[in-house]
Formats: structure tokens, C-alpha cells, sequence
């Protein structure tokens, strides 16, 4: 990818990409609280409840236009959608939900918090992208923010058993591995895919998705032995509503907006913001404020996103006159 040139062009561009990326994360974060929300359904049933309303909303969102954007997309594209919409969106989601529902939101939180590492470490082997020498300040701030959650959490009471804790801790390195994958790949199919916008490339995704929630549904009737009242399956129907139009639509678009416009190493960065606001609206849950260690973390991750904006600057060079 492109590093991000110190025009005034540029500029504009790193700054909106960065205003994309916190919005994204704000919407995004929203997604730690639904299993708590609904805690009664398993997290195969969450994840297909938000992933149905999320491709219904796109097909009508896509339909009038889609005979002219569908023969705009190489074959070779729709199987690569079909593969970002399975571990982006449904196996994510599914890894994620088991992990809060089993370790918690504070251990999930850790985990998901390495992803900049992760996709940060990835996308500097790409060409024109900042040195990782140069993002070390960033990343050992960052590991700093993830080290006070991660001792926050220990810190704390147990939410179960120690068998319980190392499931719910496997669930989370997947859905880390699973996210990872994902932001690498979405972000370069999107450099790739320059004719299709964000919005219509987001829509598709969701289109995607819904089919693949459709194939999970005799699994999720066939384990599902379990009755639940009409009031509860009205919230469950809420819930995943609600995260399909503000998380998979609404975030969805900004984060692909967000991709065209930062490098990938700076892509790896903004997946900070989800942890941020996970945290925060977890703090608003439970009616608490922050403990110390809570607000440093906070602190490492605001610093480390900032010194990364740093990185990717470049000086301006000025031309002599003639």
C-alpha cells in the first residue's frame, strides 16, 4: 500500500480514514455486549440472528442495482468474498460471542487488543508500507495497554472454572486469528476492487453472510434443546437487529472507507477503538468507573494510535524557487 504523503490531500485523507476508524470502533464495540444481552441463547443462534437481519438489510439495500455490480466482480472475487464473509463476519462472531458468554468481556477484550499487533506485524512486509522499526514505539505501546487489561482481568474474580477459562481463552485466539485474516485480506481485495465502492463491498459481505447463517440453521435447531419464552426471543430478535445495522452495515462501511485511505500498518492501528469502546460501554454495563489500571490501558491505547499517526507522517518537501 501507498504510505500516506503530508499534503494537504493527504492529510485530509489520514484524518477522515482515522475519523472512519473510531466510528467503526464505536459501532464495533457494541457487538461485546450483545451475548451479555442475551445470554440464555447460544452463541450459534447470536451469531445467526445478527448475520440473517444483516444480509436481508442488504439485499434490499442491493437490489436495485444488482445486475450491473454483480458483472463487475471477477469470479475469483466472489469466492474470496465468500471466504472474508466466513472469517470476518460468521466465524468471527461465533468465536467471539462463546468467548465472552465462557471467559468474559475482560479476557475477550485482551485478546481481540493484540490485533493491531497482529495485523500491523503482517502488513509491514507490504510494499511501501511504514518499517516496523519505526511502529516499535506504537506496538510496545499498544502490548503496554493490552499487559494492564490482561493483569486487570487476572486481578479480578474468576468467571468460572479453570477448564471453562482455557475454552473461552481458545475461543478468543480464534476469533484473533479469524479477524486478523480477514482485515489482511479485506483491506487488499478492497486496493484491488477500486470500480466497487466500500458501501456496495460492505453490502455484499452482508449478502454473503446472510446466505452462509442460512446453511447454520439446521445445525443450530438440531443443538438447540432448549425453549425459551416469546419475550425472549423478541430481545434476541432486537439485539441482532440492532448489531446488524449499527455493527455489520453501518461500521462495516466505515471500516472499508477507513481501508482505502490508510495503509494497512494504520488499518492494524484503528482496531484499537473497538477495544477502547468495548471497554467502555462494559463500564457503563456494570455501572462502575474504570480502576487504575483500566485507565492506563486507556492511556497506552490512545498514545499508541497517536504515535502511529506519527510514523506515517512524512515531511513536507518544500521546492526552491526558481
Amino acid at each position: 500500500m501507498n504510505t500516506l504523503p503530508m499534503s494537504s490531500g493527504g492529510k485530509g485523507n489520514t484524518w477522515t480514514g482515522v475519523a472512519c476508524g473510531m466510528g467503526a470502533g464505536a459501532l464495533w464495540g457494541l457487538v461485546f455486549l450483545a451475548p451479555e444481552l442475551v445470554r440464555e441463547f447460544s452463541p450459534l443462534l447470536l451469531t445467526i440472528g445478527r448475520y440473517l437481519c444483516y444480509g436481508l438489510i442488504a439485499a434490499a439495500l442491493i437490489a436495485p442495482r444488482w445486475r450491473s455490480l454483480a458483472t463487475r466482480i471477477p469470479r475469483r472475487q466472489w469466492w474470496n468474498l465468500v471466504w472474508l464473509a466466513f472469517v470476518g463476519n460468521t466465524l468471527y462472531y461465533l468465536l467471539l460471542a462463546s468467548a465472552v458468554q465462557i471467559g468474559g468481556i475482560a479476557m475477550t477484550s485482551l485478546v481481540i487488543g493484540f490485533l493491531p499487533v497482529a495485523v500491523t506485524v503482517v502488513g509491514s512486509r507490504d510494499h511501501g508500507a511504514v518499517p516496523l522499526r519505526k511502529l516499535l514505539p506504537s506496538l510496545l505501546l499498544c502490548a503496554a495497554g493490552a499487559i494492564c487489561i490482561g493483569w486487570q482481568a487476572i486481578a479480578g474474580p474468576s468467571t468460572g472454572s479453570g477448564s471453562r477459562q482455557v475454552i473461552g481463552l481458545l475461543c478468543a485466539i480464534g476469533a484473533l486469528a479469524s479477524w486478523t485474516s480477514y482485515a489482511i485480506g479485506n483491506a487488499r481485495s478492497l486496493v484491488r476492487l477500486e470500480h466497487i465502492s466500500s458501501h456496495d463491498w460492505s453490502l455484499l459481505t452482508g449478502l454473503v453472510t446472510g446466505a452462509q447463517s442460512l446453511l447454520l440453521i439446521p445445525f443450530a435447531l438440531a443443538l438447540n434443546d432448549t425453549s425459551h419464552p416469546i419475550d425472549s426471543w423478541a430481545r434476541l430478535a432486537a439485539v441482532s437487529a440492532g448489531v446488524a445495522v449499527f455493527a455489520s452495515i453501518t461500521g462495516n462501511a466505515l471500516w472499508n472507507r477507513m481501508s482505502r485511505l490508510l495503509p494497512l500498518t494504520l488499518v492494524g492501528q484503528m482496531i484499537l477503538f473497538e477495544t477502547l469502546f468495548a471497554l467502555l460501554y462494559g463500564f457503563l454495563w456494570e455501572r462502575r468507573l474504570p480502576t487504575w489500571l483500566e485507565i492506563a490501558a486507556l492511556a497506552f491505547v490512545v498514545m499508541s494510535v497517536l504515535t502511529c499517526l506519527a510514523a506515517h507522517r512524512k515531511p513536507v518537501v518544500i521546492e526552491p524557487a526558481a
